[in-house]
């Protein structure tokens, strides 16, 4: 039986691509250490820039897109796992666009995030991980929230769908990242 629930956010606009394999191999490790997850895809969302406009204090957004439904699962949930492909060094702007619109209404109204265990992964072809991973962390940091380590940084490489899942390193890192975001739920639960 499951002891709690870990939503991943996949920020790829590939819904197949290396991104979202990565997080389903997560998935399949978080699952098979008893917790349930949800794979949330940005690409079928709708999600605006914050516009600053202090109206989250009630615990949703105010905007009008499908940010709140996100907002929804991870008041459920026990861990947020974010993985995002690099554009540019960064992480993408809607995966950006989104955490700071959640981290704006955990932190005005009940601070649902707080002490939620989870952490980024950024997938590249070349570079900028490590740039995306500290940007990503930022919100994970500011939030109150519990991120394990894991034997490398959360970093896989891979261009064309399917590359990522051959990075023998990267994958066992993030491997034993899901291992590690799972045994810190059950022992906190």
């Amino acid at each position: 039986m499951a002891t709690g629930k870990v939503i991943l956010l996949c920020g790829s606009p590939r819904l197949e691509g290396n991104t979202a394999q990565v997080l389903a191999e997560c998935a399949k490790v978080i699952e098979a250490e008893g917790l349930e997850t949800e794979t949330v895809l940005l690409a079928e969302k709708k999600i605006l820039s914050c516009t600053a406009c202090g109206l989250c204090s009630n615990g949703e957004c105010a905007l009008d897109d499908d940010l709140n439904e996100i907002i929804e699962k991870l008041r459920g949930a026990e861990g947020f796992i974010v993985g995002t492909p690099v554009y540019f060094g960064t992480a993408r702007g809607d995966v950006m666009a989104a955490l700071q619109r959640i981290g704006m209404v955990s932190m005005a109204s009940d601070g649902f995030l707080s002490r939620m265990v989870g952490g980024p992964i950024a997938v590249a072809r070349r570079g900028g991980h490590t740039a995306t991973l500290q940007e990503l962390l930022m919100f994970y940091l500011i939030n109150d929230m519990i991120v394990p380590g894991s034997t490398y940084w959360n970093m896989v490489f891979g261009w064309a769908p399917g590359e990522a899942l051959t990075d023998e390193e990267g994958m066992r890192t993030v491997r034993r990242f899901a291992e590690n975001v799972a045994y810190l739920i059950k022992k906190l639960h």
